[in-house]
């Protein structure tokens, strides 16, 4: 399938009232529905699991000093969710220009050197080296934290792509579950998740529980640094989320992930074969050869065949089913990008066997 005909969401709204969901069934059939009624294709005993965290805004235009040259440094990454540690962090740095230019059209910024040091608004920075592309830099913030905290409030803006014309507010960034700021970019899957669906979910005996990981950038605008991500990304799982997805598997229940980085918080937390509570670094590629431990179903955008996300989706589901996916979601007319339609992508049941039969069972009454 040719991606270029798929369509981009282009307004900023959460949770359009008008927004479609396509599932793909554990046995590879394709169904499309509207996204609110998500709950109805859940069943009782069910763990749904989102990722709280909430978006910086960590693009911030300024200075390269040694040069005079205008840049936009989009903030990419961190080895920690500590909120007293933010002086160093991972970032892509662009030329002169904004979102208004596509991302791959974006000029250069001037050569970065070890170093230099940047102003950005009311920040002062120092390119600390490259990691192995003259655009993606470790830089270090001078001042205390809460002066850094202050000034990337201030200064930043939300990372944003050429598909949505209009500047975006932190708020259209931000999940209503949204907690500490550590995202980079949102962890868009979770704008499904409103009240009434929480609520919806509690009526059906469908639980939810939530843990925090630091969304990273979706793209560069360059493919050689676009075939590295998803970046390093740091997550904490909390023990009663741990708890929670016990509990689902005693029951024959799945865990339902909401997006992708709840997907590689969860399975990178339960590499060693038992899920642990606590914090890490996903520093994992999930992909079809990828055996899932811990989700078995994920809620996700409609992502376009070639980026990071739509590589991860090939841990659910067969090559063959996906492609058949992808060509539904372009005759259907889907949006794709984070304020675009979802996808409901299910594995093979991991209830047990006499479960499956009850629940059969039930279902012929």
């Amino acid at each position: 399938m040719n991606a270029s005909v798929l369509r981009a969401a282009t307004v900023a709204v959460q949770r359009a009232p008008q927004a479609k969901l396509l599932r793909v069934r554990a046995d590879g059939r394709i169904e499309h529905g509207e996204r609110a009624r998500l709950p109805d294709l859940l069943h009782p005993g069910d763990l749904v699991v989102a990722n709280d965290a909430a978006t910086l805004p960590a693009s911030l235009g300024g200075a390269h000093r040694p040069s005079g040259a205008p840049i936009e440094v989009r903030l990419a990454g961190r080895r920690t969710l500590r909120m007293d540690d933010v002086r160093a962090f991972s970032a892509v740095v662009f030329g002169a220009g904004d979102h208004r230019t596509r991302t791959e059209d974006r000029a250069a910024p001037p050569p970065l050197r070890a170093g230099d040091a940047l102003q950005l608004g009311p920040l002062s920075a120092r390119v600390m080296r490259t990691l192995g592309h003259p655009r993606l830099i470790e830089l270090r913030f001078d001042g205390a934290a809460e002066a850094i905290w202050a000034g990337i409030a201030r200064h930043g803006k939300p990372i944003q792509y050429a598909h949505v014309p209009q500047p975006l507010a932190l708020w259209d960034v931000w999940t209503p579950i949204a907690a500490p700021p550590v995202a980079f970019e949102p962890p868009s899957a979770g704008f499904v998740i409103d009240w009434a669906l929480l609520h919806a979910l509690r009526a059906r005996g469908i639980g939810f529980a939530a843990l925090t990981h630091a969304a990273g950038l979706s793209s560069t605008g360059d493919a050689a640094l676009d075939a590295r991500l998803p970046f390093d990304e740091p997550y904490h799982v909390p023990r009663p989320t741990v708890a929670a997805i016990e509990r689902a598997r005693r029951s024959g229940g799945r865990v339902i992930a909401i997006g992708t980085t709840v997907t590689r918080a969860l399975e990178h937390a339960a590499r060693s074969g038992v899920l642990r509570a606590g914090h890490g670094v996903a520093n994992q590629r999930i992909g079809p050869a990828t055996r899932l431990r811990v989700v078995n179903a994920i809620v996700s955008g409609a992502h376009e065949p070639g980026s990071s996300h739509h590589e991860l989706l090939r841990a659910f589901a067969a090559s063959t089913v996906l492609a058949r996916a992808d060509r539904a979601l372009q005759q259907h007319g889907y949006l794709t990008h984070e304020f675009g339609d979802s996808v409901l992508i299910e594995q093979a049941s991991p209830l047990r066997a006499p479960e499956v039969a009850r629940r059969q069972a039930l279902a012929t009454l």
